[in-house]
C-alpha cells in the first residue's frame, strides 16, 4: 500500500464523518419541527457507513502486483427513523390533532450531541492520520535529497 493510498483512505473517512455531522446538526436543528413538506413531524436521519475500495493513480500498478487494495469508507445510505412520533398535549398549537396532541420528532438531543462528538473525533482521527502520512512523505523526500 502506498502512502498516497493512505491519504485517500483518510480523505474518505473525513468525507463520511462530515456528512454524518451535517445530518446530526440537521436533526438537532429540527428537534421541535412539527410540520415538514412531506407531512407530519421531522424524521431523524442518520448515515450508514460501508467499506469502499480506494484507489490512487500513483499506486495502481503496485496494487495489482500486491493484490492488497486499500479500503476506505463511504456513506452507503441515509436512513430515516420510522418510529412513531412523540405526542405532546398542546391543544392551542396550530398542528394539534382533534384530541389536542401534537406530533413531535422522536429524538434525544443528548444522544445527538454524543453522536456529534463521536463524528468530530472520527474526523479528527482522520486528520491526524493524514498529517502523519504527510510527514512521512516529507521525510522520504528529504532522504532523497
Amino acid at each position: 500500500m502506498s502512502l498516497f493510498n493512505l491519504l485517500s483512505v483518510s480523505a474518505s473517512g473525513m468525507s463520511a464523518q462530515r456528512l454524518r455531522a451535517e445530518l446530526l446538526v440537521e436533526n438537532m436543528a429540527n428537534a421541535e419541527t412539527t410540520r415538514t413538506a412531506e407531512g407530519g413531524p421531522y424524521r431523524r436521519r442518520d448515515a450508514v457507513f460501508a467499506s469502499q475500495t480506494q484507489g490512487s493513480p500513483f499506486s495502481g500498478v503496485f496494487e495489482e502486483a500486491l493484490a492488497e487494495p486499500s479500503v476506505g469508507v463511504e456513506v452507503a445510505e441515509i436512513v430515516v427513523d420510522d418510529r412513531e412520533p412523540e405526542l405532546r398535549y398542546q391543544p392551542g398549537h396550530p398542528d394539534a390533532n382533534a384530541d389536542g396532541y401534537v406530533a413531535f420528532p422522536r429524538l434525544n438531543p443528548a444522544e445527538e450531541m454524543v453522536d456529534l462528538l463521536s463524528a468530530s473525533r472520527g474526523y479528527q482521527a482522520n486528520v491526524a492520520a493524514m498529517t502523519a502520512v504527510k510527514d512521512m512523505i516529507h521525510r522520504s523526500l528529504d532522504l532523497m535529497r
